[in-house]
């Protein structure tokens, strides 16, 4: 019997299982992963399958367990997501063992020469730029949406900027890694299918020109080249080696497909989650701009009170236990880190509130183990600048009506977010 049919008593009476496509429960999950950690450590799921952990201990462990891996198995019909599943079985996320060693000590080679280090005047020269065009509307009192006017513009920007993708190729990244991640939600239906699988393949067509265009002009013919590197990460992953080894051309498409999906997503709905929570709790909104110090240890604090990602899945690879409950080999079990990041046992009896100086705050909002996100630094970047040019530019941030949630619980985050000022302009350092 496969683990997920029967729940193991040690896990305690669960409570009903939420619904991930209810309304009110995209809303704020919160309260009903309070009660499921109040009721044990892991708890089947019928509704997506598999058991969830909810705790911080239980989610930590899902995500450290060697036991426990990414395990792809293309998705079907596999003749219908070909372009799809070749960027996810080549993906660095979706490999253990030695595959993942040593495609992951390539890639993190590559991103060794210096790319956070070089894309961060440009980071916040994107961020200011787009800030200052939404405060400029805010201003003239045109319609300002944090979402569309930059919290999706940067990421996408940064990435393209870390790939070395040209400014006239841009324009169809975003819908792209919006087509694909939509694959992750529970149940996503036919059409969600063919426009990830559309995406896939023409962003696969991209990526092999821009490969090939390398390799004929020379991996390290652009302006920008460094000492430490050939100016983009595209460029950096082609010369690599590592005891003679080199990463594949599909692997290297599959690498720069994962960097678009994680490096966009979860960081547009860092910067929408995270503003909107600070507005909602305007003292520390006020502590940010009195200190801005306190930037780095705010963007932590997003991260763990609203997770981006909501649930992240492995498969174990032999007979298993997480937190008292068995999950057989080619079993699946699933860590809410939504629910993790308000786990009082680690975050303390004020785990449900905002606080800005939160330290330390060991969420598991960039994962952990063997799989820690290797684009982490970057995303906290783009993050801290985007809250610096906030506080700067736009100290009198108000909300503009009602914010728009978008339908989704696993890549948790807003559509829209207008802004506006507030009557009562808050005080500065």
């Amino acid at each position: 019997m496969h683990a997920s049919d029967s729940p193991d008593p040690r896990s305690g009476p669960a409570p009903s299982p939420f619904d991930t496509a209810d309304p009110d429960f995209l809303d704020d999950p919160y309260p009903d992963y309070a009660a499921l950690r109040a009721a044990g450590p892991v708890h089947d799921h019928p509704g997506l399958g598999l058991p969830v952990a909810v705790t911080h201990a239980a989610c930590s462990a899902v995500l450290r367990d060697r036991g426990l891996g990414r395990v792809w198995t293309d998705a079907r019909p596999e003749a219908e997501l070909a372009a799809f599943n070749l960027l996810h079985r080549n993906s660095l996320l979706e490999r253990e063992g030695e595959p993942h060693t040593r495609l992951r000590r390539l890639v993190a080679a590559a991103f060794a020469r210096g790319h956070t280090r070089r894309l961060a005047p440009l980071v916040r020269a994107r961020a200011t730029a787009l800030v200052e065009e939404l405060v400029t509307r805010v201003r003239d009192g045109e319609p300002a949406d944090l979402v569309t006017l930059v919290a999706e513009p940067l990421p996408v920007q940064v990435i393209a900027d870390l790939l070395g993708v040209p400014e006239n190729r841009r324009a169809p990244l975003r819908e792209w890694s919006d087509a694909i991640v939509a694959m992750y939600e529970p149940d996503p239906g036919p059409d969600a299918r063919r426009a990830a699988e559309r995406a896939a393949a023409e962003f696969v067509v991209m990526l092999r020109d821009l490969v090939a265009e390398r390799t004929r002009h020379g991996s390290g013919a652009g302006p920008d080249r460094t000492a430490e590197g050939t100016g983009d990460l595209i460029g950096d992953l082609l010369v690599v080696r590592d005891s003679g080894d080199r990463i594949g051309a599909d692997e290297l498409v599959g690498t720069a497909a994962l960097l678009l999906m994680a490096g966009h997503e979860a960081t547009v709905n860092v910067i929408g989650n995270g503003v909107h929570a600070l507005l909602r709790h305007p003292a520390q909104w006020r502590r940010l701009l009195a200190d801005p110090g306190l930037i780095g240890t705010a963007v932590e604090e997003l991260i763990r009170f609203d997770a981006p990602l909501q649930l992240f899945e492995r498969t174990a690879v032999v007979d298993t236990t997480v937190a008292g409950y068995p999950v057989a080999a080619g079993g699946r079990i699933g860590a809410l880190l939504g629910a993790a990041g308000r786990d009082p046992a680690v975050f303390g009896a004020d785990a449900d509130r905002l606080d800005v100086g939160r330290s330390p705050n060991p969420h598991l909002g960039f994962g952990a183990g063997v799989h820690y996100c290797l684009g982490a630094p970057l995303a906290r970047l783009e993050i801290a600048e985007v809250l610096r040019a906030l506080l700067f530019l736009l100290p009198d941030a108000a909300p503009d009506g009602a914010p728009v949630r978008r339908p989704r619980f696993v890549m948790r985050g807003w559509s829209e977010l207008r802004l506006t000022t507030s009557t009562e302009r808050p005080s500065s350092c």
